[in-house]
């Protein structure tokens, strides 16, 4: 009547919650767990590299990349959003750079800088919900994606 556990069953349950979280989830929210995941997937690259394990840090920094570049690139507004969404997409295009230099070097210090460079402004970004602030956050009419507008 039952059968035993299946890992391809489970994981099927787990895509199916994780498609239904993105749908109730809100902008904002969106945005703080791409910077945690960027964050979160170059601490995996720096502790496989300090392994040697060449394959995992090539795939966590994979991931931040595509995090990066995907996620949070092209979230941006870059025609409302002004000098700030300038600024963002510049420090993007930077830490991606680095990643990319980190991973060929197996450059520790590259990496913990784009860490240095992404938390403040994901800290940044959690605290304009944590304020209240959430007014100070728009909706791109075109994109539907989210735009800092000055309050």
């Amino acid at each position: 009547m039952f059968s035993a556990y299946s890992p391809r069953a489970a994981n099927a349950y787990q895509r199916i919650n994780v498609e239904t979280s993105m749908h109730t989830i809100d902008k904002h929210q969106l945005v703080s767990l791409l910077y945690e995941g960027v964050l979160n997937a170059v601490a995996t690259a720096r502790g496989a590299m300090a392994r040697g394990d060449v394959l995992g840090k090539c795939n966590a920094i994979s991931k931040a990349l595509r995090i990066l570049e995907e996620g949070l690139s092209t979230a941006l507004d870059r025609v409302d959003g002004g000098e700030l969404a300038q600024n963002l997409g510049d420090l993007y295009d930077y830490c991606m750079h680095s990643l990319i230099m980190a991973n060929a070097r197996n450059d520790d210090a590259l990496m913990e800088e784009v860490m240095r460079l992404i938390e403040p402004v994901a800290m940044g970004w959690n605290q304009i919900k944590n304020n209240g602030a959430g007014s100070a956050m728009a909706t791109a009419p075109a994109s539907g994606q989210p735009v800092l507008v000055e309050a």
